[in-house]
């Protein structure tokens, strides 16, 4: 494995003057990822992408005003992630807003249903028939689940982000921007944002049909469910792209204007956490993983109840369930990431470093298929490869349930749809993104899956994006370095994939350090030209082992609340010997 390598953004000419007044390094952080003129970062509502690019939102509309005039059976069906839970969150208050009064949601059990809109999902469906079902961030592989549903007379609807297959669902509607020919402008919507358009291209169909001239009923600001699409779109980790950024802007602003919903304010009051000055990192580190515990652990029902409470003391309850959840699921995920670890230890042990495979699968008879995910992550930052974690699927069968994360220039939907192609039925379902994709096998074919993995991968990833590399935004001087300059880094736009948060790189000497919690670094360092020390923190650097005396280090700066008092620190993310 390659060690790390710091490389400098390379930052080309705006092609726009910036407003003159604004901050030097703001100008170079924004130019080195791509954004040239100030209209980029205007993000204001009025700029989104209009619903009408999105290919089946008319017919959307129609199926879901029909079903709203006749008080038809809606179901939501969710995905089991925050994304899903959001989405379905949103699908619930918006309908419910917009005048339907039989609004329900059901979100598949891992071990009886499996992914999506399954056969096994439609078929329990017994207590609350649906007569219209509209999934929420899943669907667009759910072949025989929209089959069954439409063979019992059901109508579906299926709202989704994830690439389509080869084959499409028999449903009603199709509303997904990444379908082939589709031509909306943003590819990177989350479940939750596709949900959301959908919601609001159909306030502007009702409005067309004179359903809000008649005073008995006002329409409704669905700009009110803007937190939870932010919440929704962070989490996923969706490109953020310029109609995200406004999505996410607008929902930001509700929360920290304090006019979140009561599971957002609940959620946050339990991981202590100011409203008032949340970002986008917080959404996706502190606020998401609670949602997505209960459906890696539990029931996603936990967190759609959450979030679709209007009372804070049942939020507030769920919130802290929630956060229990989580707590059991971070230690969980800490022994199958130690296993992984060790695993991958034990090969390059034998077979030596260089000799890893391009595409890394691991398997352990003992995991949770809930979590296999976030080792999968773990493992692929770590290796800087693609990296499939599998677990036995908790339904007693013969299938392992799989996650592949994978680094940026290997598509990794794409490596999943290339074996599919050379090797029919070894992978029994698939679907993804980019970065992440989920796939079921037979336990018997995990060895002949490993081996085509690897194969795939070196096949189509040219050797250089094995090297891992961490963009700088390049040094700052140290009258640079300030509370100022953070505040403005930290709110300026929102930060996420494809827009990572500002980092810096410098020379430093190190004045002293601490171990903290065992294995974080607590650090006092001297940029070079300057004579005034700075706080640094660097995490999870290990045991046993002590900082170099001169560095050069990568790091963000931040501001670090404690005891009332606010304070500059860096947090490094990488150092290496000067």
């Amino acid at each position: 494995m390659k060690a790390l390598e710091i490389q400098r953004r390379e930052v080309a000419e705006a092609l726009v003057e910036w407003p003159a007044d604004m901050h030097p390094v703001l100008r170079r952080v924004l130019a080195g990822r791509g954004i040239r003129s100030p209209a980029e970062i205007e993000h204001r509502l009025a700029n989104l992408a209009a619903p009408v690019h999105l290919g089946g939102i008319e017919s959307a509309c129609e199926l879901l005003c029909d079903a709203i005039d006749r008080q038809r059976q809606i179901v939501i069906v969710g995905d089991f992630d925050a994304d899903g839970a959001t989405g379905t969150a949103v699908a619930m208050r918006g309908l419910r807003m917009l005048g339907a009064g039989r609004v329900d949601f059901r979100v598949p059990n891992r071990a009886l249903h499996g992914y999506g809109l399954s056969a096994a999902l439609v078929d329990s469906m017994r207590e609350v028939v649906p007569d219209l079902i509209v999934t929420v961030d899943n669907g667009i592989a759910s072949l025989a689940g929209v089959a069954a549903a439409r063979e019992r007379g059901i109508d579906v609807l299926v709202t989704d982000h994830h690439l389509p297959g080869a084959e499409l669902p028999d449903a009603n509607v199709i509303v997904n921007p990444n379908l082939a020919g589709d031509c909306f402008p943003s590819k990177a919507l989350a479940g939750v944002g596709v949900m959301f358009y959908v919601l609001i291209a159909l306030r502007a169909h009702m409005r067309k049909l004179g359903r809000f001239a008649t005073g008995t009923s006002a329409e409704p600001d669905l700009s009110s469910l803007l937190d939870l699409v932010a919440l929704g779109t962070v989490a996923d980790m969706v490109s953020l792209d310029q109609n995200n950024r406004i999505l996410v802007a607008a929902g930001l602003r509700q929360i920290r204007n304090g006019h979140a919903c009561a599971g957002i304010r609940a959620l946050l009051q339990v991981a202590d956490r100011d409203p008032a000055t949340l970002t986008t990192a917080e959404l996706g580190f502190v606020v998401a993983p609670r949602i997505n515990a209960a459906g890696r652990l539990e029931d996603m029902g936990l967190g759609i109840e959450c979030l679709t409470t209007d009372d804070d003391a049942p939020a507030l309850e769920l919130a802290h369930r929630l956060s229990a959840i989580n707590a059991e699921r971070r230690e969980i995920q800490s022994q199958m990431v130690e296993q992984a670890e060790a695993a991958v230890a034990r090969w390059t042990g034998t077979h030596g470093e260089q000799a890893l495979p391009c595409g890394v699968v691991l398997f352990e008879q003992e995991w949770h298929p809930g979590v296999v995910g976030l080792v999968a992550s773990r493992l692929k930052e770590q290796l800087h490869r693609p990296v499939v974690a599998c677990a036995p699927a908790m339904d007693g069968s013969c299938e392992i349930r799989a996650s592949l994360r994978s680094i940026r220039g290997v598509h990794a939907r794409d490596i999943l749809a290339e074996i599919d192609a050379n090797e029919p039925g070894l992978i029994q379902r698939f679907g993804g993104h980019a970065m992440a994709a989920g796939l079921t096998l037979a336990r018997a074919s995990l060895e002949r899956f490993t081996s085509a993995f690897a194969q795939t991968v070196q096949r189509r990833a040219a050797p250089e994006l094995f090297t891992p590399v961490l963009l700088s935004d390049g040094p700052l001087s140290p009258d640079e370095i300030d509370m100022e300059l953070a505040e403005l880094l930290r709110h300026a736009i929102p930060w996420g994939q494809g827009l990572s948060e500002p980092t810096f790189d410098n020379t430093f000497e190190l004045k002293s350090f601490t171990v903290v919690g065992g294995r974080h670094w607590r650090m006092q360092l001297i940029m070079e030209g300057s004579r005034t020390p700075l706080a640094a923190m660097y995490f999870n650097t290990g045991e046993g082992v002590s900082p170099p005396t001169r560095m050069r280090a990568a790091y963000r700066l931040d501001i670090n609340v404690w005891g009332g008092q606010r304070a500059l620190q860096l947090i490094v993310q990488h150092l290496q010997a000067a």
